[in-house]
């Protein structure tokens, strides 16, 4: 399972990652706020409307009483013959009925001649400028009401196309009706009545700026309304989200944490409520299982480095180059007769071996190229590394040693069983097969690394001179009775980097598929093989060097007391000696002698 990391995701390579929950919210805090302004905006207007449609009848009413008082005024003027006193009295009827500062009554003449004009007083401004604390429409009351002041002044009617309109619509027979005319103080909307006696027009009309103001003003005071609601709403709807879909921020930190290792995990689901993300979770757990089990059995089959190519994505395909490779050969000793002794039961034993031997070439940076049989190719270098040589080295000596333990722990439990019985001839032959020896041999080089085969059917291997020599070199350490036998190339690569091993040239041979002799070396590991046993191998290079100049009675001297000193020390570096005691035997070199022992078998 992936661990959680408390981390937030802010990005993923060059990809900057949103919560869902914060797009949910801004998306549906967008639509809230579109929808509720949308739905104040309607109501507002609905609400003007209806209030032009409530001043209308209340300014048709207050003509009415205008109309009725300059009718009776009429009159009295007609028995009084005093005209002020009658204009005077319709004028504090039409002042009474005026409560804004924005309303005004009016009379003039068909010829637009004012003969009095009225307007609201301007209490009902002073206590909306108290209530108003927001700047903007608190001037705007202001400016109205000094509008409204000098609306007073004026001498005839301001708007001379309303003035024609209404003279027109007289002339047919209209003589009252809803007025709407401009000024310099502003726009007006009102009623009209045409008097005969007075031979006037008889005016109440409200200035469109005061409705505009008040629906402004209601339209601010609801949208803080809303703002404050949606502020709460936000602060309840994000920790509400938060706690719904707190699982997809779990589950996204882990898969963030897989990307980072390079590895499919499982998603914790344990504490996860039971909803559809929880089962988008589950299902990715499943693919993840099967993803990792496919995986598992495609490294079991195939060098790590094409391994991870796949998980990587990259495409797989019948590709290779040329490569600066390690090979290590490894192969089992006298393995034909083994099978013949344990039968279908080898594949046991080889199983048994492998499972050790390829733990050790992994753990040592190297990848499988084959198993054919007994015999194992490891390739080193396959992951750049300056070390691969001495890697290979490494990896041989823990196989011998694992090996060497395994007979070990066999002959433990030979002599257990001895104690108590005698095996019989059958017991002994298996047990013997079973006692498992190697060689590893190793070379380096250029050589061809990638996949062969064909689209349907392909094989990661390698080819190359350096693959044909480890295993020569392989079939040289059942000759020379040594564990490990390398080329001039890993002693130089493995000098250049470690002192951990001190290379001793065994011989120069020709191996069989070469024309030319080469010179092999067996790496004698200082921390295991003593100083004096190490020292001993000049004695063993004074006599090689002699057999290469032809010098082979010295030369047999030199190795039989190299082989005495080991017969007490290390028996087994005897035999690499007596190959070449018996090798010039009492004979002297040849004469046309080069130094070079061509072999004539693997």
């Amino acid at each position: 399972m992936a661990k959680s990391n408390t981390k937030k995701i802010h990005k993923i390579g060059n990809t900057r990652i949103v919560p869902i929950s914060l797009k949910i919210l801004i998306v549906f805090t967008s639509l809230l706020l579109f929808s509720n302004f949308s739905s104040n905006l309607v109501s507002v207007m609905l609400a003007q409307r209806q209030i032009t449609q409530l001043t209308n009848e209340v300014l048709s009413d207050h003509l009415k009483q205008i109309f009725m008082s300059a009718t009776n005024q009429w009159d009295l003027y007609k028995y009084s013959n005093d005209k002020d006193t009658a204009v005077n009295a319709v004028k504090t009827v039409a002042q009474a009925g005026l409560s804004d500062a924005g309303n005004v009554a009016m009379a003039f003449n068909t010829d637009g001649e004012i003969l009095f004009i009225v307007n609201g007083t301007s209490l009902a401004a002073e206590k909306t400028l108290r209530r108003v604390k927001f700047a903007p429409v608190k001037k705007a009351i202001e400016k109205n009401r000094i509008n409204a002041d000098a609306a007073r002044e004026w001498r005839s009617f301001p708007d001379s196309s309303a003035l024609d309109e209404i003279n027109r619509k007289l002339v047919i027979g209209t003589n009252e009706g809803v007025v709407q005319f401009n000024s310099e103080s502003g726009d007006y909307l009102g009623v009209y009545t045409y008097q005969k006696d007075w031979n006037l027009y008889f005016v109440c009309a409200e200035r469109s700026q005061e409705t505009f103001y008040t629906t402004l003003f209601n339209f601010g005071i609801t949208s803080l309304f809303i703002i404050f609601v949606t502020i709460v709403f936000l602060c309840v709807g994000l920790y509400l989200l938060n706690r719904i879909l707190k699982n997809i921020g779990v589950f996204a930190k882990d898969i963030y944490q897989m990307q980072n290792d390079h590895q499919l995990g499982i998603i914790d689901i344990s504490k996860a409520n039971h909803d559809d993300v929880t089962y988008f979770a589950a299902s990715f757990n499943a693919l993840s299982s099967s993803v990792n089990n496919l995986l598992t059995t495609f490294q079991k089959f195939v060098p790590k480095d094409i391994t991870a190519k796949a998980y990587a994505g990259e495409a797989v395909n019948l590709e290779g180059k040329q490569r600066e490779l390690t090979i290590m050969f490894s192969d089992i000793r006298n393995f034909t007769s083994k099978t013949e002794v344990l039968g279908n039961e080898i594949i046991d034993l080889l199983n048994v071996h492998y499972g050790r031997i390829i733990h050790l070439v992994h753990e040592n940076g190297g990848v499988i190229g084959s198993i054919i049989g007994d015999a194992v190719l490891g390739i080193y270098g396959t992951e750049e590394s300056k070390n691969k040589s001495l890697n290979a080295v490494n990896a041989a000596y823990q196989m011998i040693r694992t090996t060497q333990s395994f007979r070990n722990s066999l002959k433990l439990r030979r002599a257990q069983i001895e104690e108590k019985r005698k095996l019989n001839d059958a017991e002994d032959r298996i047990f013997r097969a079973c006692l498992v020896e190697i060689g590893v041999g190793l070379d380096g080089g250029n050589v061809f690394y990638g996949n062969i085969g064909s689209i349907e059917h392909m094989a990661n291997t390698v080819i190359g001179d350096s693959v044909n020599s480890a295993s020569r070199l392989e079939g040289l350490t059942r000759l020379y009775a040594l564990p490990v036998i390398c080329s001039k190339y890993i002693k130089d690569e493995v000098e250049k980097v470690s002192s951990k091993y001190h290379f001793e040239e065994i011989d120069m041979v020709q191996v069989k598929g070469k024309s030319e002799g080469i010179k092999i070396y067996y790496p004698l590991d200082t921390e295991e093989d003593t100083q004096e046993v190490i020292l001993q191998f000049e004695v063993f290079e004074e006599a090689l060097q002699l057999y290469y100049e032809g010098k082979w009675a010295p030369s047999r001297k030199k190795f039989k007391e190299f082989k005495k000193f080991m017969q007490k020390n290390q028996p087994s570096y005897v035999t690499v000696a007596d190959v070449f005691i018996h090798r010039m035997g009492l004979k002297s070199a040849p004469a046309n002698w080069s130094g070079i022992w061509a072999m004539t078998t693997k």
